[in-house]
């Protein structure tokens, strides 16, 4: 049809945009504001609208006979239709915000009543995830959206309502708190996360009001005890035979490696539920997440296997399974409409899905149609529709940033995909080039606002992990449909799409481990505002950089040194790490993770920390790519959850840990690290002496057998005596007052005596011995500790304690990571 095609040289049509963006707004303002106010603005617009319909329409009568057409006719009919669409939105919001105050639930919440409630499920359960607080991690529990059907009040009274509500489970404290969902769910949690959407159970709970930002709960249902649900309706045909086909899928994925394993079903049908914390943290910090939640490019492929490329949908030529079979054009768009269907039912009717189905069912009719300028309309037509129908997108994060990425992907990629064919990029590349960058650029300030985190390998790692998303997304579907019919060919597909599974997940670890990967952001709108500018800053010099390949080639390479950070540059810039160093404490926040140089990339390890990503980076940042010993000193979270990190990318040849296995769940948690990477876990006792290159050790604590068991975790920890070269280090763990006097009083801490390093205890708590304070002297008191933590930690009189023995004193919270140098008169450190 000749190039440029016909029906693409109209303008764009941006009608329909104004009125998609007035209910958008009007829709988040209405949900939680005054119901008079609402009213109020719902009966003016539509006043006003009618107004200016009427003018209009009379004005056309006035014209009718005249040849002259009327100027104002298109401002007062475009002017009416934002009215009539803020006025629809604000009265569907207004009537969903009535739905939290309606009833007897929002009161009997505020009074935090014991009632007994039928509620009907509303969406998959899931989980949340375990976080360090203090020494210990957060118990897991299980979230399921709801509606209370009918409630038993504590005077006895039956009432039937509908109110949306957040159930809490707490199941099992203390159990599966490490690992992935379906690692929880072996530890006794599936009665409740193998609940469908639809079914309906019967639970004695307490009503709580609602958590900060649940505000689309009328209450909170906290179920504890750990008592299994009462079901008392089972789920509809068609959620049991979604869940059929989902549960097909999981076992046909059974085999595979752990990776594609974990991620095949997420990336297909959004089901996350073997996806470790590890592995999440890697997705998110690389912005890939968005390919473990259902979105509209899986649709997308989805629909283009079935109707072939979108651009000969209507013509002759077309392709695609649909032609193949004989299905005619308007079969295919029945059958299309039932794919549609499906998509959302197997991927569960929850608002992300269906903003998925929307955005790609529109996207391919838009370009089915060869009109490219017509899908802004098409997108602001889904917007509006969207909002209507559920108000409460209009807040959702996850539909501001989908809405961007499709414009993105609309506006502004064309342009830059054209841009860089004029520079004789290829096509593809281009293309996909244009679109990586396209929706990085507007998407990452909102990313900025909820993360305060800017990822430098966004682009890079969604450009490479776009080839593997296509041949993933159309084997996993495969197999999902396979699945129930002839499982040894699903199992076949599966197989057959975890390879390009496992490049993902290999690019998104590789992106995650380099230590330029991200940087740290101002948080909130203020960031995001910053970032929207830095970004249209970079947008100008990337076009002044295309006209000059020699100035961008050179930005680029300045680019890929930042990001990748090879170990001679940081020394060379910062002085981080210092040369010839000899310890170094990180900076994990409330925590403790502490590292031996032990030769060129090689360290023995001390405690983790309690986040993974904390020290791997300060790793990473001292070129440590070998550690022949993790030492943990005791089990608590902020020593032990952090070993996912040390173990990232690197080679570990033991874990030695003390005899005390409490918190059970954290010991076993990291028995089970280290089972899996095949990794022997040894006992430290009193007595033992190891050495590696120029370092030396001696476990002073705990004993084979004390003579007194220890009170609790912090008594336990493995207490070291270190020597390297001429410097000599004290490595107390949590030891409190009783430990330390009998570790003064023990055989093997009998000759302790000056030191030139003291890692004081517990973070810097009051509960030191002053008699060992006095007897190790040290001159150098590093405190590993947390900003603003809610302990007090370091306490004033264990500093002044430290101070007055002449030690200096160092601290992670205000001095950063700290590294010591030389020996002797020539004992100094360095700061990062």
């Amino acid at each position: 049809m000749g190039d440029p095609h016909p029906r693409q040289d109209r303008p764009t049509d941006l009608r329909l945009v104004p009125p998609a963006l007035a209910a958008w707004a009007s829709a988040a303002w209405a949900l939680d504001a005054p119901p008079m106010w609402v009213t109020g603005v719902v009966l003016v617009c539509l006043a006003v609208a009618g107004g200016l319909l009427v003018v209009r329409r009379q004005r056309r009568r006035g014209d009718a006979g005249t040849d002259r057409r009327s100027g104002g006719a298109w401002p007062k009919a475009s002017a009416a239709a934002v009215l009539l669409c803020v006025a629809a939105a604000g009265a569907s919001a207004g009537l969903h915000g009535a739905d939290l105050r309606r009833g007897p639930v929002p009161a009997l919440a505020r009074q935090y009543a014991e009632v007994t409630a039928e509620i009907e499920v509303t969406a998959d359960p899931r989980f949340t995830r375990p976080r360090v607080r203090g020494d210990h991690m957060t118990p897991v529990a299980v979230l399921l959206d709801g509606e209370i059907r009918r409630l038993r009040k504590p005077d006895g009274t039956v009432t039937r309502t509908r109110a949306p509500v957040l159930v809490i489970a707490d199941v099992n404290r203390g159990t599966g708190r490490s690992g992935s969902a379906e690692a929880m769910n072996k530890a006794g949690f599936r009665p409740w996360s193998g609940l469908l959407p639809s079914t309906r159970v019967r639970v004695s709970a307490r009503l709580a009001p609602p958590l900060a930002g649940s505000d689309r709960v009328a209450a909170v249902v906290r179920v504890r005890g750990g008592a299994p649900p009462e079901v008392v309706g089972e789920p509809s045909r068609t959620q049991r035979w979604a869940g059929r086909l989902r549960a097909g899928l999981r076992e046909a994925t059974e085999g595979l490696d752990p990776d594609p394993r974990a991620l095949l079903p997420g990336l297909v049908v959004g089901d996350t539920a073997r996806v470790t914390p590890e592995l999440d943290e890697a997705f998110k910090e690389t912005d890939l997440a968005h390919l473990l939640a259902v979105s509209g490019g899986n649709f997308t492929v989805l629909l283009a296997l079935f109707i072939g490329p979108a651009q000969l949908a209507q013509r002759a030529e077309r392709r695609g399974l649909a032609p193949r079979l004989g299905v005619p054009l308007r079969g295919t768009a029945l059958l299309g409409g039932g794919l549609t269907l499906g998509f959302v039912v197997v991927c569960r009717p929850e608002p992300s899905v269906l903003r998925a189905a929307a955005c790609g069912a529109i996207a391919l009719l838009a370009l089915a149609t060869g009109r490219r300028r017509s899908l802004l309309p098409a997108l602001a037509a889904a917007v509006l529709l969207l909002v209507l129908y559920d108000p409460w997108l209009a807040r959702g994060y996850g539909f501001l940033l989908s809405v961007l990425a499709t414009g993105a992907l609309l506006t502004v990629a064309p342009r830059w995909s054209a841009a860089l064919r004029r520079r004789r990029v290829p096509p593809r590349l281009a293309e996909a080039l244009a679109a990586a960058a396209a929706a990085q650029a507007l998407c990452a300030p909102v990313i900025a606002v909820l993360s305060a985190r800017v990822s430098l390998v966004a682009v890079p790692c969604n450009l490479l992990a776009e080839f593997a998303v296509v041949p993933a997304t159309v084997l996993g579907f495969a197999a999902l449909a396979t699945a129930p019919l002839a499982m040894p060919l699903a199992k076949a597909l599966a197989w057959g799409a975890s390879w390009p599974v496992a490049w993902i997940a290999h690019i998104a670890r590789t992106g995650a481990s380099l230590p330029g990967g991200g940087a740290d952001w101002p948080g909130g709108w203020t960031g995001a505002l910053l970032l929207a500018a830095v970004t249209g800053l970079v947008v100008l010099v990337a076009r002044w950089l295309l006209r000059h390949p020699w100035s961008a080639a050179a930005c680029a390479l300045a680019l890929l040194l930042v990001v990748v950070q090879p170990p001679p540059l940081p020394r060379v810039l910062t002085g981080w790490p210092p040369p010839d160093w000899r310890f170094a404490m990180c900076d994990v926040g409330q925590g403790d993770a502490t590292v031996l140089a032990a030769g060129d990339g090689t360290a023995v390890v001390v405690d983790a920390g309690p986040d993974p990503a904390l020290v791997d980076r300060c790793l990473t940042r001292l070129d440590v790519t070998r550690v022949p010993l993790l030492v943990l000193t005791h089990f608590h979270a902020d020593h032990v959850a952090g070993v996912a990190g040390v173990l990232r990318g690197r080679s570990v040849g033991a874990i030695e840990t003390t005899g005390l296995s409490e918190p059970a769940d954290q010991a076993a948690a990291v028995r089970a690290q280290a089972a899996a990477r095949h990794i022997p876990v040894l006992r430290a006792v009193a007595g033992e002496h190891r050495r590696t290159g120029a370092l030396d050790w001696r476990v002073l604590w705990p004993p084979p057998e004390p003579a007194l068991p220890p009170e609790g975790p912090n008594d336990a920890s493995v207490t070291l005596l270190v020597r390297s070269a001429g410097l000599t280090l004290l490595l107390l763990g949590d030891l409190e007052p009783d430990a330390q006097q009998e570790l003064l009083r023990s055989p093997a801490g009998a000759g302790l005596g000056p030191v030139d390093v003291l890692k004081v205890a517990h973070h810097g708590s009051a509960y030191q011995d002053p008699q060992l304070i006095r007897t190790v002297a040290p001159r150098l008191a590093l405190v590993s500790v947390g900003r603003d933590n809610p302990y007090g930690h370091p306490a004033p009189r264990t500093l002044a304690a430290l101070r007055d023995t002449g030690a200096l004193v160092l601290r992670t919270d205000q001095d950063g990571a700290i590294a010591v140098v030389g020996e002797g008169r020539r004992l100094a450190v360095a700061k990062d």
